[in-house]
């Protein structure tokens, strides 16, 4: 009987790449490519080779999954090797130099909620370039923070994952994880805001 992939857990296919079942990996690839491509685009916005960094990303989860010891652990273990390879390719390129400071109060608990929105697709057409607009304000301002920052607020935010799942990723201290997120919330509040009240402000006299 042939085996059907699509039909397994990521759990199973795991189990299944450990034993160098390679139609169990190419399913696993195909399941979570897209995850790959968002999040390095996420880390790296201005990144042009994001592509051949993905094709990277999944040669390195061909080539260490044996070591994954939890199958059922494998998105958080891919998401890991994703930030690993954004850092390992960060020590390769230009330093950035920051364009924003990063200095405000780091207990500040300000939200960046319009991160995680996603357009609706029956808004009337106004409201959809509005929220092309967003989005692409939204990406420039993510860039703008300091790699630290950016990697920590992608996780939290549009991966969802735990501040402990963050600290195991990052190799850094649960605290540094809070105050780093809460710092990227409130910059990233402080660039959108003018932007998003500016385009209420159009909207409104567009209905008026």
């Amino acid at each position: 009987m042939a085996v059907i992939y699509s039909q397994k857990t990521d759990r199973e296919l795991v189990i299944a790449c450990q034993a160098r079942d390679s139609g169990a990996f190419e399913e696993l690839v195909r399941r979570h490519q897209k995850t790959v491509y968002h999040l390095l685009y996420q880390l790296a916005p201005d990144w042009t080779d994001t592509g051949d960094l993905a094709q990277e990303v999944f040669i390195r989860v061909w080539r260490s999954i044996n070591n994954l010891r939890n199958p059922a652990a494998f998105k958080t273990w891919l998401t890991q090797i994703v930030t690993n390879l954004f850092y390992d390719e960060l020590r390769k390129r230009p330093k950035r130099i920051a364009t924003i400071s990063m200095d405000d109060n780091e207990d500040s608990d300000g939200l960046a909620k319009a991160s995680k929105e996603i357009p609706d697709s029956h808004v009337n057409p106004d409201e959809q370039v509005l929220n092309r607009e967003i989005s692409v304000v939204i990406r420039e301002a993510m860039a703008k923070l300091p790699e630290q920052f950016r990697v920590a607020i992608v996780l939290r935010e549009l991966e969802g994952l735990t501040y402990e799942e963050i600290a195991v990723i990052t190799k850094t201290e649960m605290g540094t994880v809070k105050s780093r997120i809460a710092r990227a919330r409130m910059k990233l509040q402080d660039l959108l805001t003018p932007y998003i009240n500016n385009s209420i402000q159009v909207k409104e006299i567009k209905t008026t």
